[in-house]
């Protein structure tokens, strides 16, 4: 099974261009739902924000190279998880979130200043964490990730759509009442069947190697969640902002992580394994979490 770290998948530019509209279909169905006094609220409060790209940019990338330190994976696999770690916040957290109960407008906050922080902290972290394991190192130094090529990506992913989102809900809010809880759901539905459309493709290949990602996939996530509930509730932020923290920590942008890994890894086998599995089992995860949370009320 060493085959992993030579593997690549199979996933074409198109399907990339593809992904990254669904991805902005999501964020701006989540954008209609928020008005620009909800981020005034915040810059009036920061605290929130601080502490949840706190644990997106620093908490979460070191508590993934302890994993990767105590399981030592195949280096294709451990810098997958790494590059998960550095990515910015995924735009279906923000649909979790508000799922959950949690506050919505810090989710898509921390989405939004994640997604331009990451132009310099995501191969930031890359480099710092996959540079410090020695198995992966070799696989950077054959890489040159180019960070103008990044911005545009994500901005056209995520900032563009957040803004068009938040205007059109300042001046046609009669519109987006309408708009807002069927293309939520039908946004969903479509960047769902993406993933399993993309599985299908590769299906055997996944089944040959899905044992040697699932649990740690399963484990990293579980960490990342467990890490952003436990920063937030030592800052002492209310359980409306820290179910906020706990989702957008745990749930990272793997559709960004698969476009990184094949404009710059090549689609290596394991990056990418890792990456599509976060995609499927964070939104389980996620769903799932937002389902008990959402039983009672959180308090503000």
């Amino acid at each position: 099974m060493s085959g992993i770290d030579e593997i690549t998948l199979n996933f074409s530019p198109g399907s990339l261009t593809l992904l990254n509209a669904i991805l902005a279909v999501v964020m701006f169905s989540i954008a209609i739902d928020l008005l620009p006094e909800d981020f005034r609220r915040l810059r009036r409060a920061p605290k929130p924000l601080i502490v949840g790209l706190v644990s997106q940019f620093v908490l979460l990338p070191v508590l993934t190279f302890g994993l990767v330190l105590l399981t030592t994976p195949r280096p294709s696999i451990a810098l997958g998880l790494i590059l998960v770690a550095a990515c910015p916040g995924g735009n279906i957290s923000n649909f979790i979130t508000h799922r959950a109960g949690g506050n919505a407008a810090l989710s898509v906050s921390m989405t939004a200043f994640a997604t331009v922080g990451a132009i310099l902290m995501t191969p930031f972290n890359i480099a710092l964490w996959g540079g410090l394991y020695e198995p992966t190192r070799a696989i950077l130094q054959r890489t040159e990730i180019d960070p103008v090529q990044i911005a545009i990506t994500v901005g056209l992913m995520l900032i563009l759509p957040l803004i068009l989102g938040v205007t059109l809900n300042h001046h046609r809010p009669d519109l987006t009442k309408r708009l807002r809880r069927p293309l939520q759901w039908v946004s969903m539905a479509i960047f769902i069947a993406f993933i399993v459309l993309a599985l299908v493709a590769n299906w055997g290949f996944f089944l040959g190697y899905a044992g040697m990602v699932a649990g740690l996939v399963v484990l990293h996530n579980a960490l990342a969640l467990g890490g952003g509930w436990t920063i937030a509730s030592l800052a002492r932020l209310s359980p409306f902002n820290r179910r906020a923290i706990t989702i957008e920590t745990g749930i990272q942008n793997s559709g960004l992580g698969l476009v990184l890994i094949f404009a710059f890894f090549g689609g290596l086998g394991g990056m990418a394994v890792v990456a599509a599995f976060w995609g499927i089992w964070h939104a389980i995860s996620g769903l799932a979490l937002a389902s008990l949370m959402s039983r009672t009320e959180a308090a503000r």
